[in-house]
């Protein structure tokens, strides 16, 4: 067949593609980390929504590693036909300036299905540490040697906390820990403080296993409305958050795209999922690939600099 001709059934072929799906196979929702992480959460709480609406098996597939770019070069190269979905967090926006080479192109290889719930990033402390807040905590830092355990370098957890040192003009050392297991540091005593995002920390900080001392939002999270925000002591610019997303490969036509979104607004709306993500740190609005087109715009050119003054690589 000649090219022109078979570039042309192709592109016919797409609309009718749109309207059979989902009949033909099981849809892939491939997580760029491990279980028990925020991403993987989202992704298991859209994905029996999904199912029930679709009348289609939807399966979460963990794919850790590289902060999420093994799990993006998977779906990259993907066909665009609705049954793979990259499920990630804000580090899709930091990594392409984290990484010599993370594998993708931000802006062409993906397209924005939609952006998923998002969590302030919260600062907490061992409850043995001699600090109430976040000042009390800078001033101990001048005195002390302390460690603190991030979700892993270049993670907005990792950036948020070396903003904080920054701005303060303190060292402490950084310790990179998967995401789930990053507050357990600070639980456990292995070091004295951790940044997280929300979901991780929230259980152990109501039951006094740790002591959250600021969330790095610019309003305080309504699941620890007493925990201050960094703006709040002493600090200013501060509205860092982890956030997560659903990205489908470059090509997509139109019409799923806009169906994709539907669903899964329509399933992040649900009175029992909007409850578990108030449960656990994460606040979330409805939007549309071109909301979220716009925003991510936004987010990664935030996040380069922010990679750029704190000197951090990947590799």
């Amino acid at each position: 067949m000649h090219p022109a001709v078979f570039l042309l059934a192709a592109l016919v072929a797409l609309p009718a593609l749109a309207q059979d799906w989902p009949k033909q196979r099981p849809i892939h929702l491939v997580v760029g980390f491990a279980p028990a992480s925020t991403t993987d959460l989202v992704a298991r709480l859209v994905a029996p929504k999904l199912q029930e609406a679709l009348g289609q098996s939807v399966l979460v597939e963990n794919k850790p590693g590289a902060g999420g770019n093994v799990a993006a070069q998977q779906v990259k190269r993907a066909a665009p036909d609705g049954y793979s979905l990259f499920v990630t967090s804000v580090a899709y926006a930091v990594n392409p300036s984290l990484y010599a080479n993370a594998g993708y192109d931000p802006f062409t290889d993906f397209i924005p299905v939609i952006l998923g719930p998002s969590t302030p990033n919260i600062i907490t402390v061992n409850p043995a540490v001699p600090a109430k807040d976040l000042q009390e905590l800078v001033a101990l830092a001048r005195t002390e040697k302390l460690s603190y355990a991030s979700s892993g370098i270049g993670t907005t957890t990792h950036l948020s906390m070396e903003r904080i040192k920054m701005a303060a003009k303190i060292d402490i050392t950084h310790v990179p820990y998967q995401p789930a297991q990053a507050v357990g540091a600070a639980v456990a005593g292995h070091t004295q403080i951790s940044s997280t995002s929300m979901p991780p920390a929230v259980a152990h900080a109501r039951a006094g296993r740790v002591r959250a001392i600021a969330v790095t939002s610019a309003q305080r999270s309504p699941a620890l409305p007493d925990v201050p925000t960094v703006n709040e002591q002493g600090f200013s610019g501060f509205d860092d958050l982890t956030w997560t997303a659903f990205f489908a490969p470059a090509g997509m036509p139109q019409d799923l795209v806009n169906r994709l979104n539907a669903e899964i607004n329509r399933a992040l709306s649900a009175p029992e999922v909007q409850e578990r993500l108030a449960q656990l740190g994460l606040e979330w609005k409805a939007n549309t690939s071109g909301e979220f087109a716009a925003f991510l715009r936004e987010e990664v050119q935030k996040w380069s600099k922010a990679v750029r003054d704190s000197g951090a690589r990947a590799d």
